[in-house]
């Protein structure tokens, strides 16, 4: 039987129909009344923060970089400076992929796999946020039509024009000034981010380090506002940074020439103090390099090319070159030797060609194997007698002959502002102890009278020391700089003064040394008879390798790196120290031979006028004249 059809109720379907519309139009005020109220929030409530946070989109806060400090010599010859150059920079967050982007900008600009490495090194290296990372320097036109028509493919990249630091005497100074590089990773952690903003640049060795703090300046600001793609479109407000201070160096480009053509190639180093300052005037260390590449990132095969060369182009010889000093301190050990009451001017020994320790069978031999007879003081540093000198440093003992040499500045850092020279060393007891638990044996204390054995000492040490003769003592810290900004540079910290119970006995070590140059026997006569002025000096040799027991030296025998250095250190005139030098020919051989006319020529370069006349200046006033100012 068929189901019967029931009739649609209407007003049922309306009644639902209602309350779905009324349900809806509840549903629709309640959430019309959340946004409103949100809007409320956001506009009204949080009206500050959100309009800063806008603001903060449109306008942003740049670093100014400072220009650097310029480095001129003492004639304000131009050292270092900095010089206009287009960089390509690129900013991560705008870059979007950037590792992709930089192999676009080396694909543009046909570049190799090591510019690659090298700009991703740098890009990593990144500073604060959206701030460009400059990742190739010294743009030429070529390379900025290219990256200009391919702008499109490289997203975040920018030609920018900035300073970039240069050193226009290139290897003449690249050992004294030193060179500025990139901040590294390490060195960042460490700086004020603040005052090094924008800065990608720091002081790495020399002169451009110790003294980063007055060259680097302080960083200035600028409000810009920018476009949604980060494009400057307006400077709304500015702070000029203030640029570090110039450095006017003691150094002399001319000297410094001088010195480099006296070597004439060879491996070594060249000091010149002039004694009543303390100012180096020349500082050399060969082979050199140029520093420029360091500047905007050397690359990884020229750096191993420098880096691996057996001749250490890198390495500082003046400052960080460890020698014995050999003969070369005798003078200031028989000064010594005075003033500790063992000898005086007139004692005399008798040198058959050798030394030995009482009730000992080993010889210690002069490099006279003949041996010189009888020799006073005088004569025993004109012919740099080991025999008087073994029998000098046998009385004096290693204690007196350790603190009499400290005092000289040997085994310690005599400069005031040399970041990279080394203390050397002046070994004694306690030393030994500890480094080899070991006493210290007689033979020792001989071998160190006539600057052998274990003492270490740079060039710089050996200059110090003889520029202590030239003064009788007075110490003043040697230093390159002779004025920052406009304020001089101040002797501060000195080690005290060597004085001695009786202030002849530095007559008599310095009337021995001008006996070396101008004594019939002096081992150096051959230089000191063409000098227009008196020279007080003394050579030496240090042994690079040992010889044995009753063996004589044959050059051809040993390798040529393996032969001995040659040194000397001197000053003039004798009579009014103007300028006093310290040479080392590395596997030079002869001090007398090789490295005195090395000094002579730079006391040459100093003192001599253009007609080969010693310079008014520095002539020693006769009676009835005045001295010149």
């Amino acid at each position: 039987m068929p189901q019967p059809i029931r009739l649609k109720d209407h007003e049922k379907d309306a009644r639902v129909v209602r309350k779905r519309v009324l349900v809806g139009a509840l549903f629709i005020l309640l959430m019309t009344a959340v946004l409103m109220l949100r809007m409320y929030y956001l506009q009204v409530v949080q009206y500050e923060h959100h309009s800063t946070l806008s603001e903060s989109n449109r306008v942003h806060v740049q670093p100014i970089p400072p220009n650097r400090g310029l480095i001129y010599d003492r004639n304000g010859v131009i050292i270092a400076d900095n010089r206009p150059s287009f960089s390509l920079t690129l900013t991560r967050e705008r870059a979007g992929d950037w590792p992709a982007v930089l192999d676009t900008i080396v694909e543009v600009l046909a570049l190799g796999s090591d510019e690659r490495a090298l700009f991703e090194k740098r890009v990593r290296q990144g500073r604060r946020p959206f701030e460009p990372v400059p990742v190739l320097f010294e743009l030429s036109e070529e390379q900025i039509a290219r990256i200009a028509i391919n702008q499109f493919r490289l997203p975040g990249v920018e030609v920018a024009a900035q300073l970039v630091r240069h050193y226009p005497q290139a290897e003449h100074f690249a050992h004294s000034v030193g060179y500025v590089g990139r901040i590294n990773e390490q060195e960042m952690e460490k700086l004020d981010k603040v005052a090094y903003s924008g800065t990608h640049h720091i002081g790495k060795t020399g002169l451009e380090r110790f003294y980063e703090e007055h060259l680097h300046g302080e960083v200035g600001y600028q409000e810009v506002e920018t476009n949604a793609r980060g494009r400057v479109l307006r400077v709304l407000k500015r702070t000029d940074p203030l640029p570090g201070k110039d450095l006017h160096l003691t150094l002399d480009v001319k000297l410094q020439e001088a010195a480099e053509q006296a070597l004439a190639g060879r491996r070594g180093a060249v000091v010149a103090i002039q004694p009543a300052t303390g100012e180096v005037l020349a500082m050399v260390s060969q082979p050199s390099f140029d520093p420029n590449p360091f500047v905007t990132g050397i690359g990884f095969k020229a750096y191993a090319e420098l880096r691996d060369s057996i001749d250490r182009p890198l390495y500082n010889r003046v400052l960080r070159g460890l020698y014995p000093p050999g003969s070369t301190i005798k003078p200031m050990v028989a000064v010594a030797g005075l003033d500790a009451g063992v000898v005086t001017p007139q004692t005399r020994v008798f040198d058959p060609g050798f030394y030995q320790l009482p009730n000992h069978s080993h010889k210690y031999r002069n490099w006279n194997r003949s041996g010189d007879g009888w020799v006073d003081m005088e004569l025993a540093i004109a012919r740099s007698n080991d025999t008087y000198f073994y029998s000098l440093a046998h009385k004096m003992g290693v204690d007196r002959m350790h603190d009499y040499m400290t005092r000289f500045g040997l085994g310690q850092r005599v400069a005031l502002d040399m970041y990279e020279e080394t203390g050397g060393l002046m070994p004694s007891r306690d030393w030994k102890r500890e480094r080899y638990r070991q006493p210290w044996y007689p033979g020792e204390t001989l071998i160190l009278g006539i600057g052998q054995g274990y003492m270490q000492t740079t060039p710089l040490q050996l200059a110090q020391a003889t520029v202590l003769m030239a003064t009788r003592g007075k110490w003043i810290r040697p230093h390159l700089a002779k004025r920052i900004g406009d304020e001089p540079v101040l002797n501060t910290n000195p080690p005290p003064d060597l004085v001695l119970r009786d202030p002849k006995y530095w007559e008599y070590g310095i009337q021995g040394m001008e006996s070396v140059l101008h004594g019939p026997r002096g081992t150096a006569r051959k230089v000191g008879d063409s000098a227009v002025y008196r020279i007080a000096g003394k050579s030496g040799t240090a042994q690079v390798v040992a010889i044995k027991q009753g063996e004589k030296y044959d050059r051809n025998k040993v390798a040529e790196r393996h032969r001995d250095h040659a040194l000397f250190v001197a000053f003039a005139p004798a009579d009014n120290p103007q300028i006093a030098v310290s040479v080392m020919v590395e596997n030079g051989e002869s001090g007398s031979g090789v490295a005195a006319p090395v000094v002579k020529q730079v006391m040459d370069a100093w003192l001599l006028d253009e007609s080969g006349q010693l310079k008014a200046e520095f002539r020693t006033p006769q009676s009835g004249e005045e001295a010149q100012p």
